[in-house]
């Protein structure tokens, strides 16, 4: 961690999988609230977030930035997250601060090199590969969208974070195999761990305003076509 990020204060949030949670950033300590929301992520959030500023007794003009969890994930939670994240940031005149999900899923599985998958539906995750240096993250291969099979490949032992590994297990041990060491099913992207990643990047600055957030989606559509679906069925049979 920065030596610079005393006293500073960020506010955090994630919408990005079925739970729903907030954070709040107060000179090295991190306060939270958390809820499996199911699709109420829109209801929940703001009641979450002001909950935390008016248990510390602050106000959302008085953080250093707004941080939140930007993809990949659920197409609407992450519409949810950027917008929330944009419009606090506008009314405060704050910078806001995007964080990759699957990096969160590194830093909450407390390993030292970490594959990072989320299950994106219709057979496919998202992926990243992710080995811890000093107090971050360096990025070994960047988030893409492909099927468990064809996840990229890595040299050496690593931990597995995420859903993706619950709902692909097999074929991602199948393909990383003696690689992997150990794997985290149970592990979600959180306003804890997008807390935590923000505040080194707003302490050196590296911020966006608020009209240029946006999330990672990767991915372009949330269905496949009939074609698509027959096309992927043949090649399994």
């Amino acid at each position: 961690m920065l030596s610079n990020v005393s006293g500073l204060k960020v506010l955090a949030l994630d919408t990005s999988s079925e739970w729903c949670s907030a954070a709040l950033w107060l000179d090295g300590e991190v306060h939270t609230r958390e809820e499996n929301a199911g699709q109420r992520h829109s209801e929940l959030i703001l009641p979450m977030i002001d909950a935390l500023l008016l248990q510390a007794g602050l106000t959302v003009r008085q953080m250093d930035a707004i941080a939140f969890g930007a993809g990949p994930g659920s197409f609407t939670g992450l519409r949810i997250a950027c917008g929330i994240a944009q419009g606090l940031a506008f009314a405060a005149r704050l910078p806001v601060a995007p964080v990759v999900t699957l990096e969160c899923l590194a830093q909450a599985s407390g390993g030292e090199r970490v594959l990072s998958a989320l299950d994106a539906r219709m057979g496919e995750i998202y992926f990243a590969a992710y080995e811890r240096t000093g107090g971050g993250w360096r990025v070994v291969h960047e988030p893409v969208l492909c099927r468990p099979e064809q996840a990229p490949p890595v040299q050496g032992t690593w931990i597995g974070s995420g859903g993706g590994f619950a709902a692909h297990g097999s074929a991602l041990e199948k393909r990383y195999g003696t690689q992997l060491s150990a794997v985290c099913v149970d592990l979600f992207a959180h306003a804890r761990e997008v807390a935590e990643l923000a505040v080194p990047t707003v302490a050196r600055g590296e911020v966006v305003d608020a009209a240029e957030a946006a999330p990672l989606y990767i991915r372009d559509k949330v269905a496949l076509s009939v074609a698509e679906r027959a096309a992927r069925r043949g090649a399994r049979e």
